[in-house]
């Protein structure tokens, strides 16, 4: 009777801590959209986004933010994104107040904040993250599509 316990304790905590992982390398990344969604999910999203005010057309990047008051990473990620326009003219920063905006949150499928989307100057969706992007990820989309310009 014990070892069976002890079985099925091991196996719990195995796959916690496999969910555990596999929640921690989601979390922040860059997700593109397939292909085949792209253009069905893309479209809707840039609409449900466009009634909120955003302008992909006035800049090469596009980042919307949907952000809450109390969330710390949210106001960490607005502050990385405020340092890298200062130095990218192409790149611009929209805040969305997720909890004002439930109609969109809902139709975007936003789960968690901060949720990042990546718009080109047409208003295609070119990724989303959920939660505090990596650094080195945000850095990367941001510099392809928007690169920082030389001052001499």
């Amino acid at each position: 009777m014990e070892t069976t316990g002890l079985v099925v304790l091991l196996v719990a905590l195995a796959l916690t801590g496999l969910a555990a992982w596999w929640l921690r390398t989601r979390s922040g990344a860059v997700r593109r959209p397939a292909e085949e969604e792209a253009d069905v999910t893309g479209s809707r999203d840039t609409e449900v986004l466009r009634s909120l005010g955003v302008r992909p057309e006035d800049a090469d990047l596009t980042v919307v933010q949907f952000a809450t008051a109390f969330c710390a990473p949210c106001r960490a990620t607005k502050a990385r994104l405020a340092q890298l326009q200062t130095t990218r003219p192409g790149l611009a920063a929209v805040h969305v107040d997720a909890e004002s905006q439930l109609e969109a949150v809902r139709a975007l499928d936003v789960r968690r904040t901060p949720t990042l989307f990546y718009l080109d100057r047409s208003g295609r969706v070119l990724g989303r993250s959920s939660g505090a992007p990596r650094p080195d990820e945000l850095t990367a989309i941001v510099d392809a599509h928007a690169p920082a310009v030389r001052t001499s």
